[in-house]
């Protein structure tokens, strides 16, 4: 059973990661609701923050109660928060419906499938976390295609328009029975357990004072913390940034038609979905810092001014950058 969690993982991972997809909702709730430009981004911007709010705290309770009852707990309010966002007559309702009530759901569930993973597989912890959050970054590789055409429905396919609403209520429900279903399955495994023919690595105590003095500090008393929170708020930052505006950018900066934009969200997932186990491998290979002085080298070659000169090298920049949030991320969740 334990070689399914990170499998089972990746598809409650799939589930939640349609948050990504906010680009492929925003353009209908905009002109459901008649909002002002712009302004369609706070839901979206609510839910990011609300869902950074509530993991470390679900993280203090993961171990005082089952895995199980965390997942579904937050299955359930992730599916009560996009059934009520469906009902929504404006903006600020929907702030609170998906920003606040889905956030607190996504919050809750996401880390509790890469706790699992990484307890199941503590000599390929890097790998496993990095294969089930994949699920996280390709989310919108199926959600989008898939959420446009209910709800600007598909002749070819036979599937009728349902709108932004309808399309809220069948993806509330179904996201709530799969992430129910799953949360059956996830256990941690015994105290003291590791996988056969593995040692863990020695941790050094004893020769050298200062450094056992620092492996005995509270995590957020060390530099090290600071360092890597200091890296992830700018990581996420230019992220979460592109992940929301990806239509916008692909319509109004590249000059997109509107039905090649159903391609260039899960274009952008894609990317931000392979750098996930791709860069969670290089981590178990090579020490943390060197994977992230990777990323952070690879980034400024993305921007140079040779990439600028033509728009479609203007939109591979856009996803090669964009998704090194989720690259570092690796990173900090298995140093």
């Amino acid at each position: 059973m334990s070689r399914l969690h990170p499998p089972l993982g990746l598809i409650v991972l799939l589930c939640l990661g349609t948050v990504y997809s906010w680009s492929i909702f925003s353009g209908p709730f905009e002109e459901e609701l008649n909002t002002q430009p712009g302004a369609i981004l706070l839901p979206f911007l609510v839910l990011g923050v609300t869902f950074t709010i509530v993991m470390p705290i679900a993280g203090l309770y993961m171990n005082r109660c089952s895995p199980r009852i965390l997942t579904a707990i937050g299955g359930i309010i992730v599916g009560i928060g996009y059934v009520l966002s469906s009902q929504v007559t404006n903006l600020p309702l929907l702030v609170i419906s998906y920003g606040l009530i889905t956030g607190i759901g996504v919050g809750m569930t996401y880390g509790v499938p890469l706790a699992v993973a990484a307890r199941w597989f503590p000599d390929r912890k890097g790998f496993a976390v990095g294969m089930t959050v994949v699920g996280f970054g390709l989310s919108p590789l199926l959600t989008a295609p898939l959420a446009f055409n209910l709800i600007r429905g598909n002749v070819q396919l036979g599937i009728p328009a349902l709108g932004i609403r309808t399309t809220f209520i069948l993806l509330g429900i179904a996201f709530t029975a799969i992430i129910l279903a799953i949360s059956t399955t996830l256990k941690m495994p015994p105290p003291c357990w590791q996988p056969a023919g593995w040692t863990p690595p020695e941790t050094g105590t004893g020769g050298n004072a200062e450094r056992d003095r620092v492996i005995n500090l509270p995590m957020v008393q060390t530099q090290t913390f600071y360092g890597l929170w200091s890296c992830y708020i700018i990581g996420t930052f230019v992220g979460l940034t592109a992940i929301a505006t990806t239509a916008q950018i692909g319509r109004k900066i590249v000059g997109l038609e509107p039905e090649r934009l159903t391609f260039a969200v899960p274009l952008f997932a894609v990317f931000n979905g392979i750098g996930r186990p791709l860069f969670g491998w290089l981590n178990d290979r090579f020490k943390p810092k060197l994977t992230i002085i990777l990323i952070a080298v690879l980034r400024p070659f993305s921007g140079s001014p040779a990439s600028l000169r033509s728009r479609q090298f203007l939109w591979l920049r856009f996803y090669l950058t964009a998704p090194g949030k989720q690259r570092s991320r690796m990173s900090y969740l298995n140093g």
